[in-house]
């Protein structure tokens, strides 16, 4: 098969080394910038904690997109979304299995307005980022990809990232699962965000917070019908166990002074603290630009 990865950040990055470095697919990752150049004159270089590794991925600007792809993983910001389908469009078609890894909730219901292909729900558990252009850091032994909609297209991506050696989980309720990886995430990038600090440290200093706004997601989960409840408690102690430094993308975008995923992550919740810590981060946002 034909697989385009868009986006080679912490995500697509690790994705696109691994399905070239372990399986027989056509890779094909698109990225941009001098990230893009470093990885074309170098090969891309995955840093683990017990492993490091480089590989020559087939790497190019979006525009140069050419052929045909029979699965599209989309690995972009979520704010980088719609531009990036528009991109690869000409080149898929309904036979096509597309899946959004961007953080956020309801990727596949944008990418399904905009589709005809066959529209996966997905997300991943993943502590990644781009260190330096060309270079993927990986921290920590979390990564799963999950997703689930059409069962056909479902076992198509299980069995590439078998091929790949990576782990995977096909839940049946998809949409419930998203929301179990977006009460995690969405809480911990606001508060490292918020406080410009790292998972370990809002844990051990501001865990009574954590455990509010954790609650407030749930609870606005459950206008939607998604009972996540249980995850307040499974999503405490997972940042009592991810390395003490482990940061989020949208932290890191902030303190890089680039785009953030804030209306998505934080805005998205319409719940009092969270409202109040966006509305502090978005004026935030608006001073660095």
């Amino acid at each position: 098969m034909t697989i385009a990865i868009v986006g080679l950040g912490g995500t697509g990055g690790y994705l696109s080394a691994m399905l070239t470095k372990n399986t027989n697919h056509n890779v094909v990752g698109f990225a941009r910038g001098n990230h893009l150049s470093i990885i074309q004159k170098n090969d891309i270089k995955i840093i683990e904690d017990d492993a490091n590794f480089s590989v020559a991925i087939d790497a190019k600007e979006l525009k140069d997109a050419s052929g045909y792809f029979d699965v599209v993983l989309f690995c972009v910001k979520s704010y980088d979304l719609v531009d990036s389908y528009d991109g690869i469009k000409n080149y898929i078609d309904e036979k096509s299995v597309i899946l959004s890894f961007s953080n956020g909730v309801d990727n596949g219901d944008k990418l399904r307005e905009l589709s005809n292909s066959i529209v996966l729900d997905g997300c991943i558990y993943i502590l990644s980022h781009i260190e330096i252009a060309g270079v993927i850091r990986k921290k920590g032994k979390v990564f799963a990809g999950v997703f689930g909609g059409d069962e056909d297209a479902t076992h198509i991506v299980a069995s590439i990232f078998e091929d790949a050696k990576l782990r995977y989980k096909t839940p049946s309720d998809i949409k419930t699962a998203i929301w179990k990886k977006y009460i995690f995430i969405s809480a911990f990038a606001t508060l490292t965000s918020f406080y410009n600090k790292s998972i370990g440290y809002i844990y051990e200093h501001h865990k009574e917070e954590a455990e509010e706004i954790l609650k407030e997601i749930a609870q606005f989960a459950s206008t939607k019908n998604i009972d996540i409840f249980d995850e307040v408690r499974k999503a405490l102690l997972t940042a009592s166990k991810v390395p003490y430094d482990s940061s989020t993308s949208m932290h890191l975008d902030f303190k890089n002074k680039k785009q953030t995923e804030l209306d998505s992550l934080t805005g998205y919740v319409k719940a009092p603290l969270m409202q109040k810590i966006y509305n502090r981060l978005l004026t935030y946002n608006l001073l660095k630009d």
